[in-house]
């Protein structure tokens, strides 16, 4: 069992900044991937960025350039930088680790952009 536990979230206004983070109950690098999505009202829960065991990132489109995903395996937490916000980017944002055939969820962390 992976118990993930995010914080970071909060209001801000466009243009700014938040860092999310996610920590894990085991060692991050016995995961397979990690991954952050969001979820806003009224829409599906979509992959916003993701990071591999071996370090390789991917990102959605509509959050290159703004967002980027980093670990820290001494804290055995990921973290989702999020410069550059905007009033679409308001969501509950999920944390999600997958092992092997299994993944779990964090309890999701709010963020809301003011225009």
């Amino acid at each position: 069992q992976v118990q993930l536990v995010e914080s970071g979230g909060g209001l801000v206004q466009a243009g700014g900044s938040l860092r999310l983070s996610c920590a894990a109950s085991v060692n991050i690098y016995s995961l397979t991937t990690m991954g952050w999505y969001r979820q806003a009202p009224g829409k599906q829960r979509e992959l916003m960025a993701s990071i591999t065991k071996d370090g390789t990132t991917n990102y959605a489109d509509s959050v290159k350039g703004r967002f980027t995903i980093s670990r820290d395996s001494a804290k055995n937490t990921v973290y989702l930088q999020m410069n550059s916000l905007k009033p679409e980017d308001t969501a509950v944002y999920f944390c999600r680790a997958d092992r092997y055939s299994l993944y779990y969820w964090g309890q999701g962390t709010q963020v809301t952009v003011s225009s």
